[in-house]
């Protein structure tokens, strides 16, 4: 029991005193920081203690090594000023710019935030590969095809497996067996080396320009295109096919129109489809159809649901005769948005064009 350290004892803690006890034999912060930290260790608690500056941490960790057994007097005593100092807080803000950064991360555009980063010089905290994981494949494509086949290899070996799988699927064959040969040679590679890596890399991912624009230009055109008039719609992919006819390709398969259902949609969606479309809208639409050459669409339709229903379908087309071109449109504007809203939502799932699979 000779190892015990009652509070009144305190000065024995430690010869030279460590920073651990105060003149008048009390324990510091630093030595109750330990005690609490200690006994939630004990009771299973996870604490985010990779979070603190790493001059705390060594602190703690110091702290920590120097104690031996305390007494039951003194952890209570310890527990009733933390308590008491917790229950003291009222709100809690986070530390320094980096931490509103991150308190704000999402609620404030990534333009101000890129901005305010930058006049405080304030870096990503923590890890930097939690957030480098955290970063979508496409953004991560480029550091694998342009950094040293050593800096890719670290990289690939820090990623989620599957991730890491699907970077490597869309790198060259050649790049792609030099990396991986790369990673067979990363085994001395220290610590300090990859954090320095991290770091390296989080610093060049936050240099990159920020677009103003949340989709790309093909997403962007094709909706536009997507909600115009079939006359606008041709006219506009006839002139982007002059300009640019791997953009205007690409649109093309950005673009959901009324004639795009047979390709897009799988037969057994259509009774679910049908339940959320306006039926009017429905009749409209399929009635203008063969005047605008998308016969197929509404055949397809027909062909797919139930008997009744399409018998009855029928009947409501021959009645409405040929609608006008623009009452068309409008009809198909909106069986298309409805579509695209169960899209959305995930009720339904878009067939791939071949080309893109």
């Amino acid at each position: 029991m000779k190892d015990l350290i009652p509070l009144s004892a305190a000065p024995a803690l430690t010869p030279q005193g460590g920073g651990l006890v105060s003149a008048n034999g009390k324990l510091s912060r630093k030595a109750k920081a330990a005690i609490v930290v200690r006994l939630l260790l004990n009771e299973g608690a996870e604490i985010p203690l990779e979070d603190l500056p790493e001059d705390l941490q060594a602190q703690l960790t110091k702290a920590m090594g120097q104690m031996r057994v305390v007494d039951r007097d003194t952890v209570q005593q310890v527990i009733d000023e933390f308590a008491e100092e917790v229950e003291r807080i009222g709100l809690s803000f986070p530390g320094g710019m980096a931490g509103a950064l991150d308190a704000l991360d999402g609620k404030i555009s990534p333009q101000t935030a890129a901005r305010l980063r930058k006049e405080a010089g304030v870096r990503e905290a923590g890890d930097p590969w939690a957030r480098i994981r955290e970063l979508a494949p496409e953004n991560l494509l480029g550091v694998l095809e342009e950094e040293s086949i050593e800096v890719a290899a670290v990289m690939l070996s820090k990623l989620d497996v599957p991730k890491a799988a699907e970077l490597l699927g869309k790198l060259s064959g050649p790049r792609a067996r030099q990396i991986t040969y790369a990673v067979s040679l990363t085994g001395a590679v220290t610590p300090d080396a990859v954090d320095r890596i991290g770091l390296s890399l989080a610093s060049q991912l936050d240099a990159r320009p920020i677009s103003a624009f949340e989709d790309g230009p093909v997403e962007r055109v094709g909706a536009i295109l997507n909600s115009s008039t079939a006359v606008t719609r041709d006219d506009m992919l006839a002139g982007l096919d002059e300009n640019d006819e791997g953009f205007a390709n690409a649109v093309r398969k950005a673009i959901f129109t009324f004639g795009n259902i047979p390709a897009r949609i799988a037969a057994r969606d259509v009774p679910r489809i049908l339940r959320d479309i306006d039926q009017d809208a429905l009749v409209i639409a399929m009635a203008g159809a063969p005047a605008m050459g998308m016969q197929e669409s509404v055949d397809f339709l027909l062909d797919n649901m139930s008997g009744r229903l399409a018998d009855q379908l029928r009947e409501d087309i021959a009645a409405k005769g040929t609608p006008k071109e623009a009452e068309t449109d409008a009809a198909m504007g909106s069986v298309v948005a409805t579509i695209r809203q169960m899209e959305a939502s995930g009720e339904v799932m878009m067939v791939v064009p071949d080309d893109e699979e």
